[in-house]
């Protein structure tokens, strides 16, 4: 099977049934060999178990019960000892992608489960060696239906079972994990669109946990005006280190310009460029760029010289870089009409890892400075 490039909704301008939940490269590949679950299967959308840990009683509005999070099968990632005193939560983004399924994955599905490891190994990694790190599996949207809903509707659907999986991690690992120690959110695409609702919702009905907040990086889908008036104790980012904050931008090409639709990039958005780490349009050049995690030929990934530049759109709420070539890293086919022909959604953590890592180290520095 030929490799297919990653997006928001894990489709491809080839996929076919044959080709639902593959994964992403040589990192989702090779993550595959130890992953746990159990074959993909034709389920109806609702066909879960309603065995495990409950999510929240502050949230009556929940679809059905959350996945057992005291089982660590149900963990990519859960430390058993501290080796750091900070924390990352990284939720990833859409993987699972299974025409004969149902509207959402499996809490086990090994087609869900292997490229979420992959997307662990791209993306997670930044924050290696700076923080422990948690990653729970969720039962996420299933993106062979994509093309039946526009963005709001996808959003909603997002608020189901991905919300009430994601709502229940929260609670065990606050509970039986945290202990008090600050921690920094991650998510990508999907994973920043549930992010976005947890910033809103979960961290509202819990201040004492958004005190300790170190930065969310909401990755992949827009922060917007909107969300913070509606949530004043919210903050976006304005500067390289200060912290409690949410750092969000969407990477696109100038071929994009004139795309008005997308499902990730939200009216009203609030960005920073990952370079520079300003708010306005000040351009960094790639001499600023540590390094980007990109694929080769054969599709092996790896930390490799900066190949991105970045200058803020700051009425669309994104990242646009001039250096990286449209022909190998922009979305083909159906992707374009999603995203827009040069979107480099896939690569929004990639491009600029390097860069997200040293930044990460420098708002964890703040926090304990100032605590």
């Amino acid at each position: 099977m030929s490799i297919m490039r990653r997006d928001f909704l894990g489709l491809s301008a080839t996929l076919s049934a044959a080709d639902a939940g593959a994964t992403v490269g040589s990192a989702a590949s090779a993550a595959s060999a130890g992953a746990a679950g159990s074959a993909v299967s034709s389920v109806s959308p609702l066909a879960f178990s309603t065995l495990g840990q409950s999510a929240s009683s502050l949230f009556p509005d929940l679809s059905g019960t959350a996945s057992d999070y005291s089982n660590r099968d149900n963990w990519m990632h859960f430390p058993e000892t501290h080796e750091h005193d900070v924390d990352v939560l990284y939720i990833y983004p859409t993987v699972y992608s299974n025409p004969l399924g149902g509207l959402y994955a499996p809490i086990d599905a090994a087609a869900m489960r292997q490229p979420a490891q992959g997307e662990y190994s791209i993306q997670a990694s930044a924050f290696e060696g700076l923080a422990d790190i948690y990653a729970p599996y969720y039962r996420q949207f299933n993106s062979a239906y994509a093309g039946f809903y526009a963005p709001d509707a996808m959003f909603d659907l997002c608020r189901e079972y991905p919300r009430t999986d994601l709502y229940g991690a929260l609670d065990y690992y606050f509970e039986n994990a945290n202990n008090g120690r600050p921690f920094i959110l991650a998510g990508h695409s999907q994973g920043s669109m549930i992010l976005s609702v947890i910033l809103s919702e979960y961290l509202k009905a819990h201040a004492d946990y958004l005190d300790r907040l170190v930065a969310a990086y909401q990755i992949g889908f827009s922060l917007t005006t909107d969300m913070l008036v509606e949530n004043p104790a919210l903050k976006a980012a304005a500067a390289a280190d200060d912290f409690g904050v949410i750092v969000s931008w969407n990477t696109e090409g100038p071929g994009n310009a004139d795309a008005d639709f997308s499902y990730v990039r939200r009216p009203n958005p609030i960005a920073i460029n990952p370079l520079n780490w300003k708010t306005d349009d000040t351009y960094a050049g790639i001499e600023q760029n540590l390094g980007s995690v990109t694929a080769d030929a054969d599709g092996n990934y790896a930390l490799r010289a900066g190949v991105a530049d970045a200058r803020l759109n700051v009425e669309r709420g994104t990242v646009v870089t001039t250096t990286v070539n449209a022909a190998t890293h922009a979305g083909k086919g159906v992707l374009k009409l999603m995203f827009g022909p040069e979107s480099y959604h896939s690569d929004d953590y990639g491009l600029y890892y390097a860069n997200i890592r040293q930044n990460a180290e420098v708002r964890i520095q703040a926090y304990r400075a100032a605590h």
